[in-house]
């Protein structure tokens, strides 16, 4: 009886570290940190805001902010937030989008356009660190607007967000694939 709740055991645990393995590595990027302070009757309180980008360089990819008392502690909440609102991006076989897409927040507008192979990542700012991180290599994107790095990421994560596969609009408009 002993002997068989050790082998359930066994089986038990062999899937938990086998899933750890599985997980998959998200690389995180710092876009910015800023010194930030908050005026109190007490007189000025400082903290530190983080801007991450975080992604698998494999289609996922999520912006993440957040403030603490000091960078480290700033870093992982934002990293945290990050994880929160990754988004799944559809990537073709050369490593680009499949199609042109606009993306807008705040004041920021983001225009991307796939490229061709070898071309590499044709972008500036927070956008292009948005792009790597997602694992697109090939692309041309253009801000326009504000420079602000966060509203700029998030417009490029706005526009991975808009991209479409085909077998996505054929399903949209009833439409077989064959």
């Amino acid at each position: 009886m002993n002997t068989d709740l050790k082998q359930v055991n066994k089986l038990k645990k062999a899937p938990r570290r086998t899933e750890r393995n599985r997980q998959v590595q998200l690389v995180e990027r710092l876009i910015k940190i800023s010194r930030v302070s908050k005026v109190t009757k007490g007189g000025k309180k400082l903290s530190f805001r983080a801007i991450v980008v975080i992604g698998d360089e494999n289609g996922q990819v999520g912006v993440g902010v957040a403030k603490a008392d000091d960078v480290v502690n700033a870093f992982k909440k934002a990293k945290t937030d990050g994880i929160k609102n990754l988004i799944k991006v559809p990537i073709t076989k050369s490593l680009s989008i499949p199609h042109t897409v606009h993306g807008n927040f705040g004041a920021c507008k983001i225009i991307m356009r796939p490229s061709i192979e070898g071309s590499g990542v044709i972008a500036g700012g927070a956008v292009r660190t948005v792009l790597e991180v997602a694992g697109i290599k090939n692309v041309i994107a253009k801000q326009l607007g504000s420079n602000n790095l966060l509203n700029n990421a998030r417009a490029a994560v706005c526009a991975l967000d808009n991209l479409t596969t085909k077998s996505q609009v054929f399903k949209k408009r009833d439409i077989n694939s064959n």
